[in-house]
């Protein structure tokens, strides 16, 4: 019996000029945005990429591919909030959302509290729910030279006849 699935999402972007820097819905202060057809949300698009896994319904560029116009420049939280159609579509909830972000710089722990609130208003959830943590790269690797930003998150899924 499916009670319960896990699904595991990861992407990465670089950054690019003259874009914002978008993170988990949040637009944060700094001299550069990440390269992408959407927002380049790199934490929605993990926790997205989870979510799908989970039931089984590939992946984000399946669902949203980067040759339609129609998702130029388009918000991830509007990715993710059809992404929950999707999960729910096939008879699923979410049940919790864990992750973490991989950026250097800047710093944005401060951020981190808005995020948790984006994500939970679209999937349904509670805060205590949601784990979003921000690291570093220890200087090391494309992160550790400031050349883009990571993010990877792991989901959680529960039949809705079950609780």
């Amino acid at each position: 019996m499916d009670m319960w699935r896990v699904g595991i999402g990861f992407d990465s972007h670089r950054f690019a000029e003259s874009r914002p820097l978008i993170l988990g819905g949040v637009t944060i202060p700094h001299s550069e945005g990440l390269a992408g057809h959407s927002d380049a949300d790199v934490l929605i698009h993990a926790i997205g990429d989870a979510l799908l896994g989970a039931v089984g319904a590939s992946d984000m560029g399946t669902h949203f591919p980067d040759t339609d116009p129609v998702y130029r420049g388009i918000s991830s939280l509007l990715l993710l909030q059809k992404i929950n159609e999707i999960v729910k579509g096939k008879g699923y909830r979410v049940e919790n959302v864990d992750a973490v972000v991989v950026i250097e710089k800047p710093k944005i722990a401060r951020y981190v509290d808005q995020m948790k609130k984006n994500v939970g208003q679209i999937l349904g959830l509670k805060e205590d729910k949601i784990g979003i943590k921000a690291k570093t790269n220890e200087g090391m690797g494309f992160i550790g030279r400031g050349e883009g930003v990571a993010s990877m998150a792991v989901v959680t899924v529960v039949e809705f006849s079950h609780r």
